[in-house]
């Protein structure tokens, strides 16, 4: 199957992560850059959950995940290896418009996680559809060493030009002569 490369604005979508432990930390980790409307439901919360719920003041519900906690949340990421919870889960989001994300099992999955680089406004990521992370992640730390670090100001400096600019050929035109000399600037030519 394959994946469609959406991104989406998560700023007032409510994320539900199932699970407390080493997984769960890696998808908390990814999510927090995008949303930090977050409810974690896990009996047990490693160290490592745990200072990232307190730091960003995430919701902890510590207990076992009850059938209907999916009700009201947008998102729901299954990161336990109970391999019965992320069916059963998936399961009973079919009657709902909550997408879920079963770690490591996409036969549960509506969307999956993929490798990316964020640098303020600039987002890119990588995916091989499941077919192999550990590539996607590889293509994702050659790519981060070679975008300029001072992207994120360029990018600045676009949006707030957009803004000041009406639509039309001629903006098209001024901002790609912007980008050209910009990679020019900062990229290795081949």
């Amino acid at each position: 199957m394959a994946y469609f490369p959406m991104l989406i604005d998560m700023t007032n979508l409510r994320i539900l992560v199932v699970g407390g432990g080493a997984i769960a930390k890696e998808k908390l980790d990814k999510l927090i850059d995008f949303s930090i409307n977050i409810t974690i439901i896990s009996p047990k919360v490693e160290d490592s959950v745990k200072e990232l719920i307190e730091k960003y003041r995430l919701t902890l519900h510590k207990r076992a995940y009850i059938k209907g906690d999916i009700e009201d949340f947008d998102i729901v990421i299954v990161a336990t290896d109970t391999i019965e919870l992320h069916k059963s889960i998936y399961e009973e989001s079919r009657d709902s418009k909550t997408l879920v994300n079963s770690v490591d099992d996409t036969q549960y999955c509506d969307f999956i996680f993929p490798s990316y680089i964020k640098r303020d406004d600039l987002t890119i990521a990588f995916s091989t559809g499941g077919a192999s992370p550990a590539f996607a992640k590889q293509l994702r730390q050659y790519i981060e060493n070679i975008i300029p670090q001072n992207i994120g100001d360029f990018l600045k400096e676009m949006k707030s030009l957009r803004k000041t600019m009406p639509k039309g050929k001629e903006r098209m035109k001024y901002f790609e002569t912007l980008v050209k000399n910009y990679f020019k600037q900062n990229f290795k030519q081949t």
